[in-house]
């Protein structure tokens, strides 16, 4: 995986994101840049796939009728934000991203803005969740322009409490550092630890009424799924 392939990744990315298809659609198009552009890379994201579809990943998290374990994490100002004082308000979509360098994640942030009026209108909210800095989840928001708040997750702590947590293993590690991507100076430690992609929908009185977790950080929580949650968790 090369740094032009970044850029690359990039237009891909510019392409997807005003393509009037499914979210999941538009996040396609980007696999099938990845390997026409790097067969290796997208055969070394098959296997970690594959292995943690092996190991369950992500089925201890907690499910629907679980409560939603709380939070209280800085925005990308700085500002400390309560799961209990979002739910004061309507219904709240949490969603983990790994960061604002996957292109994958900007897709789905984007996505998310796009949506968030429509949530809004059903008395909802939606919130992202990363173990990016602040100074990279400002970037994220100001690249996408949503109105929600992206939450830094430092070291992961918070998705660690739901079991979403994986780390990427050597293969991966190299590659992506190879294409410039520096995920610890984004995370402010070297440990290469990432958030499973997920989404959960909690009602007003804190518990899941919804999730989407897919061990593949390719596929995220459809758009008209997430606004039919939120609609039903009121």
């Amino acid at each position: 995986m090369s740094k032009a392939l970044i850029v690359a990744l990039d237009g891909a990315f510019q392409r997807a994101r005003h393509l009037d298809v499914s979210l999941n659609d538009r996040l396609q198009k980007i696999v099938e840049s990845v390997r026409e552009l790097s067969p290796e890379f997208a055969e070394a994201v098959d296997r970690l796939i594959a292995r943690l579809r092996d190991c369950g990943v992500g089925v201890a998290a907690p499910a629907p009728g679980d409560p939603m374990p709380p939070f209280l994490l800085p925005d990308e100002q700085g500002r400390l934000v309560a799961l209990e004082d979002l739910l004061e308000l309507g219904p709240v979509a949490v969603a983990f991203h790994r960061g604002h360098w996957c292109p994958y994640c900007r897709l789905n942030s984007f996505a998310l803005a796009q949506a968030l009026e429509r949530a809004m209108a059903e008395g909802g909210q939606i919130v992202a969740i990363t173990p990016d800095r602040t100074k990279f989840t400002a970037a994220l928001k100001s690249e996408t322009g949503g109105k929600f708040p992206i939450l830094t997750d430092l070291d992961n702590g918070y998705a660690l409490s739901l079991n979403l947590v994986i780390w990427v293993g050597r293969e991966l590690q190299e590659m992506i550092a190879a294409a410039g991507a520096d995920v610890p100076t984004y995370q402010g430690n070297d440990a290469w630890m990432l958030p499973i992609p997920a989404t959960f929908v909690v009602g007003k009185h804190g518990i899941i009424t919804a999730r989407h977790i897919d061990p593949d950080y390719r596929k995220r929580m459809e758009i008209d799924d997430l606004l039919t949650a939120l609609s039903e968790a009121r």
